[in-house]
């Protein structure tokens, strides 16, 4: 990867971070962003810590933009291109985890990983997600 990648990737990193805490409302210390990114399609979760609890919030069509972006970019060389990213906030600190493609686990989907992501950060500890819409519709095979 070139130097001028290295440097964008690093930056997307960052706006990466920043939009995730405009998500999380301001204050990202506890903050894990999950994604997984494939040719045509993006898969996004936002989680922050709120001591008692971890509490979900939805992910943003700018953030997902970003992903794809960092994804581009950092697939610029055969065989670098990443399936997944695990991005933990921790005080003023990120750390970020990418994922290949050979890494993942046969009959694994997003949402196991991301489950699997989750456990690793925040252990037990309960997931608050948003009470499902009034107005949702749910189709069923009748």
């Amino acid at each position: 990867m070139s130097q001028d990648n290295l440097d964008k990737l690093g930056s997307l990193m960052n706006e990466i971070g920043g939009e995730g805490a405009r998500i999380v409302g301001g204050e990202p210390d506890g903050m894990l962003i999950y994604g997984e990114v494939e040719e045509g399609a993006v898969f996004a979760a936002v989680y922050k810590n709120e001591s008692e609890v971890v509490r979900y919030y939805d992910p943003t069509s700018d953030l997902a933009d970003l992903l794809i972006e960092a994804w581009e970019t950092g697939s610029s060389a055969p065989g670098m291109r990443w399936s997944a990213i695990t991005y933990e906030v921790n005080g003023r600190a990120f750390h970020v985890d990418l994922t290949y493609p050979e890494q993942l686990k046969p009959g694994e989907d997003a949402s196991d990983r991301r489950q699997a992501a989750l456990k690793k950060r925040y252990g037990n500890k309960a997931i608050v997600y948003p009470p499902i819409p009034d107005d949702m519709l749910e189709l069923r095979r009748d």
